[in-house]
């Protein structure tokens, strides 16, 4: 066995092992991928799989509408209530932080291995989404930026 397999195996003994689907078909994926000989995929899926994987979710949450469950009043009525105002501006800031990360993960391509682990670890054994890498490179863009150690 090649030794630098040793680490996607590793995480897909833990996303099996935290009983994370996501996760280990993702493992399972880019071993096969490797294993199989289509070492050229790789590029392409790390260039456009963040973007596919959000137009992904995004076909998701705009399925409700896209059915007619969410109306034109339902989305109105957002803006008329305390929740609704305080989940905008959540939804807002979010992206916004998201955004950084994404930025921040190009400039500071160290960071990604750390937020990587960080994402693995918050995935498989607290139960989280594998969202993270892009929200967490943006919260650590600005807490980076506050104290003056990354320029943005």
């Amino acid at each position: 066995m090649n030794w630098e397999n040793l680490p996607i195996l590793i995480i897909l003994c833990l996303s099996v092992i935290g009983n994370n689907h996501s996760v280990s078909i993702a493992a399972l994926i880019l071993l096969l991928i490797k294993l199989l000989g289509f070492h050229t995929w790789f590029p392409y899926i790390e260039d456009h799989g963040i973007t596919i994987g959000i137009t992904i979710l995004t076909l998701a949450v705009l399925t409700p509408i896209a059915q007619g469950r969410i109306s034109i009043s339902g989305i109105l009525e957002a803006f008329k209530t305390p929740i609704g105002l305080v989940a905008i501006f959540v939804g807002i800031l979010v992206a916004w932080i998201a955004a950084q990360g994404v930025f921040f993960m190009k400039e500071s391509p160290e960071a990604v291995t750390a937020l990587v682990v960080g994402t693995i670890v918050g995935v498989c054994f607290f139960q989280g989404l594998a969202v993270g890498p892009l929200i967490a490179g943006g919260i650590v863009s600005l807490i980076i930026s506050a104290i003056g150690l990354f320029k943005n």
